[in-house]
């Protein structure tokens, strides 16, 4: 059995970001005037407030910083907050391993996964 995941909501800012998962490209957020990445997409910069920002290719790497196992589902699955090589924390599913196997601090890396006619959603692997 495989697990049914919700399509994200697809908004005028996250939009660039779905359209590089379609091609299998991961990016994120980078102010240009700062210099910081960020998540969540978004068009002010949370750190300067200028509107400065600009899509980046990303290593696609991270560490798991924290994460929950959820037994009770039809279908398990792993949520967990994801800090990106770049700098910034994203919550995300742990997916292809075995969840009693995880661990923070662990590295892993990103990949996309289909979701319920929508659009393909970056979740990670242990790398």
């Amino acid at each position: 059995m495989t697990r049914k995941i919700t399509p994200p909501v697809v908004t005028a800012e996250s939009k660039v970001f779905f359209d590089a998962a379609r091609e299998n490209r991961f990016v994120i957020p980078v102010c240009t005037a700062c210099g910081k990445p960020h998540w969540y997409p978004r068009a002010i910069c949370p750190f300067c407030a200028s509107d400065k920002v600009e899509w980046r290719k990303a290593s696609g790497r991270g560490t798991i910083y924290t994460f929950s196992i959820m037994r009770r589902a039809k279908e398990p699955y792993a949520i967990a907050h994801v800090t990106l090589a770049e700098g910034p924390t994203m919550l995300t599913n742990i997916v292809d391993c075995d969840f009693d196997q995880l661990r923070i601090g662990q590295a892993v890396t990103v990949v996309f996964k289909e979701t319920e006619n929508g659009p393909l959603a970056p979740m990670f692997r242990p790398a």
